[in-house]
């Protein structure tokens, strides 16, 4: 059994990253079927928490903003995001 550790955060959590890790959770929470999570953690150089899928799919908020579904094509290092998780699925499964 693995343990969920928070990556990329310090010994606190600012208040925007928190509403937008609250936010990432009610998404997790509405959108998927109890995927298992493969990392939860906020990345510096991008300003995002995210709650990284082990389908390779992201839910990602940034500054407490809406959030956005990440799908990373790791052969072209390309990045794309979508408003809906089942807009996120299609692009994932077709590519």
């Amino acid at each position: 059994m693995k343990n969920l550790e928070l990556q990329g955060f310090g010994t606190d959590i600012a208040y925007l990253e928190a509403i937008g890790l609250s936010k990432c959770f009610n998404a997790y929470a509405e959108n998927t079927e109890v995927e298992d999570i493969f990392e939860i953690g906020f990345n510096s150089n991008s300003g995002y928490v995210y709650i990284a899928l082990e389908t390779g799919i992201s839910i990602c908020c940034m500054l407490g903003r809406e959030v956005e579904f990440l799908v990373y094509d790791s052969e072209s290092g390309e990045e794309h995001f979508f408003e809906k998780y089942t807009d996120s699925l299609k692009f994932f499964f077709n590519n």
